[in-house]
């Protein structure tokens, strides 16, 4: 089995769900690919897009890695005293508005398809 699917599968509920719907959202377009890394699944195309947490109280957050260079034009990103990443955190599939998220998906999509990420780390 897939070590990602796997890793979802072995999740206790609510995580178990919101997590399953989340990886469908983001790899609906078929040139996502993702894998573990830092034992928690993250999304790639051309660079890192997002990742897939778990948090307390049986949360799951969804963070973009380059989300300093996104609009977050609907406010759905909260940055909590982070530079680059941002994310939104769903404790309930019911949470989980499908237009907005997919919104921010195709910005990041577009944003990893039109500019080159520069790691800036020395």
């Amino acid at each position: 089995m897939d070590p990602v699917l796997s890793y979802i599968y072995n999740l206790a509920e609510p995580q178990k769900s919101i997590m399953e719907h989340l990886h469908n959202l983001i790899s609906i377009s078929p040139e996502v690919t993702y894998k573990i890394r830092y034992r928690i699944p993250f999304y790639y195309r051309k660079s890192w897009i997002c990742y897939l947490n778990p948090v307390k109280n049986n949360g799951v957050e969804l963070a973009f890695v380059r989300a300093n260079e996104l609009s977050n034009e609907n406010g759905l990103l909260d940055f909590k005293d982070r530079k680059q990443v941002a994310g939104v955190i769903y404790y309930n599939i019911k949470e989980i508005q499908t237009e907005p998220l997919v919104e921010v998906l195709e910005e990041a999509f577009l944003l990893d398809e039109n500019v080159k990420y520069a790691s800036k780390r020395k």
